[in-house]
């Protein structure tokens, strides 16, 4: 009886725990196959079928890797032309340099404007953080990953940052794309392992 009766406590620890973990990993769930939706969805998309689709691959959702930042806007930044990976520039400002812990070490990353996306009404308000970290070139795409963020994700000076929706730029499946190459201020001595890892099949 007392071995059922502890077998049942167990049982119940972890339906409890899973719940707890479920609405996050969910979350992350839930994006990734929008994600992954869009290459199909997309003209101009390097993955054109299901079966590429099958190669992508990303860390286990970990809310560790979901921090909260201090955003410093950057008011008086001037306009330059942000490196691609095809050897075209894409002209960019920086919006803000965002300050947060992560694993108990203090870090910072800017973000950035690009100056021909806020022209279009749909990306007005589009921000754009691109990084490398230790994981850059072996777990993860040597060029580094991106983050999206929108300027209403800005609130009362903090931003969450969830590094779980790190994704590849386009140069990651196939070449000739003019993938913005992260800045040197945008590489982080840290390994993020959280987000999208490298792709599983050669280009």
């Amino acid at each position: 009886m007392v071995v059922r009766f502890l077998l049942l406590l167990l049982i119940g620890f972890l339906a409890v725990t899973a719940t707890a973990q479920t609405p996050f990993s969910a979350e992350i769930a839930n994006h990734r196959e929008t994600y992954k939706n869009d290459f199909l969805k997309s003209s101009g998309s390097p993955l054109k079928s299901k079966e590429d689709l099958a190669y992508l691959r990303f860390y286990e959702p970990d809310s560790t890797y979901r921090v909260e930042a201090i955003v410093q806007l950057t008011p008086k930044s001037e306009p330059f032309d942000m490196p691609t990976y095809n050897g075209m520039t894409r002209p960019h400002v920086a919006y803000a340099v965002v300050s947060f812990v992560l694993n108990g070490k203090p870090q910072k990353l800017t973000i950035y404007r690009n100056l021909n996306l806020i022209r279009m009404p749909d990306y007005r308000d589009y921000l754009f953080l691109p990084f490398k970290d230790a994981t850059s070139g072996f777990a993860t795409y040597g060029g580094g990953r991106y983050l999206d963020l929108r300027i209403g994700d800005i609130k009362n000076g903090r931003l969450i940052l969830d590094f779980n929706k790190a994704y590849n730029p386009y140069c990651a499946f196939s070449e000739g794309y003019p993938c913005p190459i992260p800045p040197r201020n945008n590489v982080l001595p840290v390994a993020i392992e959280a987000g999208e890892k490298t792709y599983g099949k050669a280009h």
